[in-house]
């Protein structure tokens, strides 16, 4: 039991630094070393010199700010003034029509954004006002943005699947493939249910206008998208060919998206300067993390509290199942103050021994991790995300959460069907070592 209290005093010290608006990474590192000063006789600074190094030097890590750049290239470009004219004439027909268009749009962004909020925010921008004009429900234009925006979290290449890979040693490629069918799933999930919805609510969506479109039309207004879908496929197709590393493939990728954005003729030296700013300010931030993170893990290493803590949940006798359900409330909750990056950096030093001990598949667990994490962003009523659409539209918070309440449930129900059929997750990556 002791460890259970040196455990929950580190816990408080470091809510506590956090509330006192320090920076993550200097409340990790601090922490850090109050745990090796008070629980161990292992030196501090020494430990500190060799953890922030050996947290400096990984290949993998190179793929972070490639995947950044890449995407704030792309978000610079025309991009989402052309996603609603490309995918418009594709959803005309089906029924939901072009409410549909938040979520394929907000998947085709999540896969160059790497973030959900920039995902909420340019997409919402482009759309709330069309689908508003052309008289949609407001509060299903509200909440398919919500939800889908959080896509950004999970479709590959995922910003925060590569801190989770170089946090907990697990392979970037595999984590990118394993998050394919989920983030399929999760889209298939939303527009189902808004199929549904307009089903039993026709007023909510108006009648159809425009004439049926030829395949010929169709291919001929979503000309713009296609060259990014293709980056997009090439990307995730180069890595689970075993053609190129995540790292060889998010180079080519910034080439690629400099060369679309200069072909659309929104390149210029002002955004290039932009978009390397951004690059550097986000990949700067992340890496202080995940150096103050990694410093802790060395150091709860030493104190011996995370195998303590496996060792004391193996007593409680938690089934695997009662396990995640205990941890699926600790990650909304915890997702409700804190961003994704924070949340994973923070818990994986203590939770992934007790999710090894369980005989919890770490590869599985990281999409698992990331799926509760999204559902954490539009957790009514403090989700940030619902705050970014509140912002973008000047809704009341309250409604903002009612409109993205179906589709926390449609994550919750998402996390169930990947918890019964872990295949879901495992099968790509199984596949990739045959």
């Amino acid at each position: 039991m002791d460890m259970i209290w040196m455990s929950l005093v580190l816990l408080v010290g470091l809510l506590l630094l956090l509330g006192a608006g320090l920076w993550v990474a200097f409340a990790l590192t601090g922490t850090a070393l109050v745990a090796l000063h008070a629980f161990s006789g292992i030196p501090a600074g020494d430990s500190l010199a060799t953890a922030f190094y050996g947290a400096s030097v990984s290949w993998e890590l190179a793929a972070l700010p490639m995947f950044i750049w890449m995407g704030e290239v792309l978000f610079r470009s025309r991009l989402s003034e052309q996603m609603f004219s490309g995918i418009a004439p594709w959803v005309g027909r089906v029924p939901g029509r072009l409410l549909h268009t938040n979520i394929l749009g907000c998947g085709i962004f999540a896969a160059i954004s790497g973030s959900s909020a920039a995902t909420a925010a340019t997409i919402g921008k482009m759309s709330v006002p069309e689908l508003t004009r052309r008289g949609y429900d407001r509060r299903q234009i509200l909440g398919t943005l919500a939800g889908s925006a959080t896509l950004g979290l999970l479709i590959p290449p995922s910003i925060i699947l590569i801190v989770y890979g170089v946090a907990t040693e697990q392979s970037i490629a595999r984590l990118f493939v394993a998050g394919i069918l989920p983030g399929l799933l999760l889209m298939m999930l939303f527009a189902g249910y808004v199929g549904l919805w307009s089903r039993f609510n026709p007023a909510g969506v108006p009648a159809e206008r425009e004439a049926s479109l030829p395949l010929v039309e169709k291919i001929r207004r979503s000309r713009p998208l296609i060259p990014v879908v293709l980056l997009i496929v090439g990307v995730i197709g180069s890595i689970y060919g075993g053609l190129a590393s995540p790292t060889e493939s998010a180079a080519i990728g910034v080439a690629l998206a400099h060369l679309l954005s200069w072909r659309g003729g929104s390149l210029s030296w002002r955004t290039f300067v932009e978009a390397l700013m951004g690059t550097v300010k986000t990949s700067t931030m992340i890496a202080f993390i995940l150096v103050g993170a990694h410093f802790l893990t060395v150091s709860m290493g030493f104190t011996g509290i995370p195998r303590e803590l496996a060792a004391w949940i193996n007593t409680l006798s938690l089934s695997p199942y009662l396990l995640l359900l205990a941890l699926t409330v600790f990650f909304v909750l915890l997702g409700c103050f804190l961003d994704g990056i924070s949340v994973v950096v923070l818990t994986t030093s203590v939770i992934l021994p007790m999710v090894q001990a369980a005989g919890i598949d770490p590869l599985w667990f990281g999409i698992y991790l990331v799926i509760v994490v999204e559902m954490s962003q539009i957790t009514p009523p403090v989700g940030f995300n619902l705050f970014v659409i509140q912002g973008l539209t000047g809704e009341n918070i309250v409604r903002v959460a009612r409109a993205a309440l179906p589709y926390f449930l449609l994550l919750l129900a998402g996390v169930v069907l990947i918890t019964v059929f872990p295949q879901i997750v495992t099968y790509l990556p199984s596949r990739m070592g045959s």
